[in-house]
This record gives C-alpha cells, sequence and structure tokens, in this order.
C-alpha cells in the first residue's frame, strides 16, 4: 500500500454482492472480501456462516482518496445495501451479515460517526440506521474463490437474482463515480 492510498473495510451482507459494487467505482485500487469484526483467528468461510465467530462478511477497499473521497464510499455503501436492519440483508440472516464500518483511521471514524447521526436525525427518518463503526482489528482474507466472485459466476442464478439487479440500480444512481 503506498501513501497515496488508504484502506476503508465495510460489512453490508454478502461480500460477493458488496465487492461488486465497489470494483467498479473509479479510484478504487482493489477489492478484498474477507472476514473481520470477531474474535477467530483465521477464520474460514464456514465458520463464518455458523455465526459463531463474530466476524462479518466484510470488503478491504484500497483507494485513492484524491480519486474518491471517503464520503463517496459511504453514500455507496449506504445506498447499496439495508443498514436499518440488525444482522439481516435480505434472505441472509446473522451477526456475518450485520451492517458494519471497521475503520482504519480516527477522521474515518468521526466521518461515519457524523454520516449516521446526520442521517438518523433527518426528520423524515422512520426507521434508524443500525451499522456497527468500530476500528478494525484485523482483517482475514476470504478464500480464493471468492474473489471476484461475481465477475467470475456471473451467469450463476445467485448473481443474476441478487447482484444483477442492485449493480443496475447502484450504476444508475452513481454513475458519476464510475471506472
Amino acid at each position: 500500500m503506498g501513501k497515496e492510498t488508504e484502506i476503508a473495510v465495510f460489512g453490508g451482507g454478502c461480500f460477493w454482492c458488496t465487492e461488486a459494487v465497489f470494483r467498479s467505482l473509479r479510484g478504487v485500487q482493489s477489492v478484498a472480501p474477507g472476514y473481520a469484526g470477531g474474535e477467530k483467528e483465521n477464520p474460514t468461510y464456514r465458520e463464518v456462516c455458523s455465526g459463531k465467530t463474530g466476524h462479518a462478511e466484510v470488503i478491504r477497499i484500497e483507494f485513492n482518496p484524491k480519486e474518491i473521497s471517503f464520503e463517496d464510499l459511504l453514500n455507496v455503501f449506504f445506498a447499496t445495501h439495508d443498514p436499518t436492519t440488525l444482522n439481516r440483508q435480505g434472505a441472509d440472516v446473522g451477526t456475518q451479515y450485520r451492517s458494519a464500518i471497521l475503520t482504519t483511521t480516527k477522521e474515518q471514524q468521526k466521518i461515519a460517526e457524523k454520516f449516521i447521526a446526520e442521517a438518523n436525525s433527518g426528520e423524515f427518518r422512520a426507521t434508524l440506521i443500525v451499522t456497527e463503526i468500530k476500528a478494525l482489528e484485523k482483517f482475514w482474507p476470504a478464500e480464493d474463490y471468492h474473489r471476484e466472485y461475481y465477475e467470475k459466476n456471473s451467469d450463476a442464478p445467485y448473481c443474476q437474482a441478487v447482484i444483477d439487479p442492485k449493480l443496475v440500480k447502484f450504476k444508475k444512481r452513481f454513475a458519476e463515480l464510475l471506472k
């Protein structure tokens, strides 16, 4: 990692979906699926899916803040998952699918807290954001078969039914941020 890049770590449900979204943003150098926020050392996918490790499925984003801001990443993050459901994203249920921002700097922590406070204080907000914000302790990379999952499996039923519609909506809303 060079000095011109920063790291952001987000958990927004299934990491296959979140990786596909963030890989298409300008200024994003790399996106890696993995696990974070729990206790188990070097967890496996099966262990994380059990819900007993404390880890969430997350993505680690290396980005150039001169090309895309952390605030822009937050806008995409909150627009592409449901941050108001505790430990759930659609049909995926469990703490491993929680909405989480695992910060890598004190500045990210402040920005994320302010973002959520402002969103939750909106007079028309019916449901509050329950996204967890805490400092990243350790990121554990996912197994190789999870990397670039959408690109390698776009014909799979899950990708067509879940990821494709999300990408269409995302690309329409955030066209100015795409590569």
